[in-house]
């Protein structure tokens, strides 16, 4: 039995933004590491094809970094051969900036197999992305978008709240653009201050006012009123679709369908089956102990987390809590006292036999978490 879902980590950008802390590094266009990169997953995505970990795979997802940033021929190359290992994709998705995105590109994705594209617009303002250490203007992400939709690609667009120079008119007024695009998913989160970042560095343990939670939660709610008035409607913690255009990767992520990651910075999670097949993919992985039931790693850090059966229950109910739809009641029918307790404190309620968010769940999403997380130290 195979993986559900793919995610192959491209680290190379143009920039650094000033906020990232992802597994990623600013590279030039000439670099031949570049090459080098794509050759190794290429040989990577061969083994696992041999042994049989991509057959069954419905979703794949490139990102990174800035997968767009390889350029059309790398990226055309990489795309094909992972369309080629995964036969059964009903969904290849390709995280894309617009400074990068170019027409050229845009052929060679929808010539490989590329169905989807994520762009990092984040602001629709050129001062906000000057203070984010952005390197592609408004008008830019604007054409970028449009031709994305014109090429037959479905498109989700990123955006950023409580980042500098933001107020709440330049918020209304980026998002009232990207519904006027016309695209099928956005995507919304607020910028957390990382520590290692130029922004972390700049600003340390202090919250600008900005950033604030009460700032971050107005901006989320206002895209929330806007984005669903125009018939985008929230099926996860931060991500907007009209019907049928939800982002399957990503559900995979949060229904607890095995997934495997290639690359620096790629985490997998895999049941015991495919975890055997990564052993022999991976020859740093130790054994599984006879009682875990789920398997999580990185391969940036080497960490490797075994779950048993029962942290896997709280992880499942967990992340499946970030959905609108929620989780089945019967699935806390073992925890009472937790399930009447979420729904006193008005962070869960009934629909139909499925317990799921309300707009507070939503709001203090971590406190939802957290509680359904705790399930797994109760005997």
């Amino acid at each position: 039995m195979g993986v559900g879902a793919l995610y192959v980590h491209v680290p190379f950008c143009a920039r650094k933004c000033r906020y990232c802390d992802f597994a990623s590094k600013a590279t030039r266009t000439d670099d031949p590491c570049m090459d080098g990169y794509l050759k190794e997953r290429i040989a990577e995505l061969d083994r696992c094809q041999r042994l049989g970990m991509l057959g069954s795979c419905k979703t794949a997802y490139l990102g990174g970094g800035t997968p767009t940033f390889l350029g059309a021929t790398r990226l055309g190359t990489l795309v094909s051969r992972i369309r080629m290992t995964c036969p059964n994709l009903t969904e290849f998705s390709c995280e894309a900036n617009p400074d990068s995105l170019t027409d050229e590109v845009i052929e060679a994705l929808c010539g490989a197999g590329v169905t989807r594209v994520s762009i990092g617009v984040q602001s629709l303002d050129d001062e906000e992305l000057r203070a984010l250490g952005r390197i592609h203007t408004a008008n830019q992400a604007r054409t970028r978008v449009q031709a994305a939709i014109a090429a037959g690609l479905d498109v989700s667009v990123d955006l950023m709240c409580a980042i500098p120079k933001q107020t709440d008119e330049s918020w209304r007024q980026t998002i009232h653009e990207v519904i006027a695009l016309s695209v099928g998913h956005v995507s919304v989160y607020p910028l957390a201050i990382e520590e290692g970042t130029p922004f972390g560095k700049r600003y340390g343990d202090e919250t600008p006012p900005w950033n604030d939670e009460d700032v971050q939660a107005q901006r989320m709610e206002c895209a929330e009123r806007l984005l669903t008035g125009a018939g985008l409607h929230r099926y996860e913690v931060a991500s907007y679709a009209r019907e049928g255009k939800q982002c399957a990767h990503n559900i995979a992520y949060w229904t607890g369908i095995p997934y495997l990651g290639l690359g620096p910075g790629a985490a997998s999670m895999l049941d015991a089956s495919c975890y055997d097949s990564a052993r022999r993919l991976y020859d740093w992985l130790p054994p599984r102990p006879h009682e875990a039931s789920r398997m999580r790693f990185s391969t940036l850090d080497r960490e490797v987390e075994f779950l048993s059966a029962r942290e896997a229950w709280a992880e499942d109910l967990m992340l499946g809590m970030r959905l609108t739809r929620g989780v089945e009641e019967e699935r806390l029918d073992a925890v009472p006292d937790t399930r009447d307790d979420l729904l006193a404190r008005g962070l869960v309620e009934r629909d139909g036999d499925r317990l799921i968010p309300t707009h507070d769940g939503w709001l203090l999403g971590n406190e939802l978490f957290a509680a359904l997380w705790d399930l797994h130290q109760q005997s």
